[in-house]
């Protein structure tokens, strides 16, 4: 496939882990744990084909609701991550990124993103984001209350709101939308993930849970995305 037929920006609804460990016989963490396998395959992957960016979704504000023994654990795992992957961040030239209320997060967790932006900042390949205690409906509602904000102490006139304005005020103001969204585990929707960037994002949806979702699966995914044509709401000629 020519790099002209490669989207620039993927973004993964990383979903499936408790389907895989159940039908494993296996804990619900066992499937978080054979998850990062995946997130680091998946991760060089993406890097080896310098795509400019990968967004995974792995944690969401509505996960909190989860059995807190379930919750902790997986920030044990995050943390876990975060250290671990610095060499694969570095080995592949990834700048590495987050969204998200990252502030709601442990404190140990936010100083190991704050390590890991810091000795990437200089890295000048694929960017790797992060979503963290991430929600889509609270990411539109912070950029209004920010507009606001900037409205009220006069940086902005209400008449100069608009989409580009609107786009400036999200978490992920300075990365293009995302080309294409993929979701593992065979559940048709999106989860409250990127609800503004996704408008016109394709969209690609497999039975494989998470776990087993590997580079063949990425690369079934990106054959297809490459004989779409995408029309932007408009007519191709």
């Amino acid at each position: 496939m020519s790099e002209n037929n490669l989207p620039r920006h993927i973004a993964i609804i990383m979903d499936g882990n408790g389907r895989w460990a159940k039908s494993h016989g296996l804990t619900r963490i066992r499937g978080h744990i054979r998850g990062v396998e995946s997130v680091r395959e998946i991760t060089t992957a993406c890097a080896e084909k310098h795509l400019e960016q990968l967004t995974l979704y792995a944690f969401s504000k509505d996960n909190w609701s989860r059995p807190k023994y379930e919750v902790a654990i997986l920030m044990r795992l995050l943390r876990r991550y975060l250290v671990r992957e610095r060499p694969t961040i570095v080995d592949n030239n990834i700048r590495f990124t987050v969204i998200g209320q990252i502030e709601g997060l442990p404190k140990n967790i936010q100083k190991e993103i704050s390590v890991n932006i810091e000795e990437s900042k200089s890295n000048t390949g694929m960017i790797l984001c992060l979503a963290l205690n991430y929600g889509g409906r609270a990411e539109i509602v912070d950029a209004a209350r920010r507009i606001a904000a900037d409205v009220a102490e006069g940086r902005v006139s209400v008449g100069d709101i608009d989409e580009d304005v609107f786009k400036h005020h999200l978490y992920t103001a300075d990365m293009s939308d995302p080309d294409l969204l993929i979701r593992t585990g065979g559940d048709m929707r999106v989860s409250n993930f990127l609800l503004w960037e996704i408008s016109y994002s394709e969209l690609w949806v497999t039975p494989v849970c998470w776990p087993d979702f590997r580079k063949e699966n990425l690369e079934e995914a990106i054959k297809d995305y490459g004989k779409r044509e995408r029309r932007y709401g408009g007519l191709i000629e």
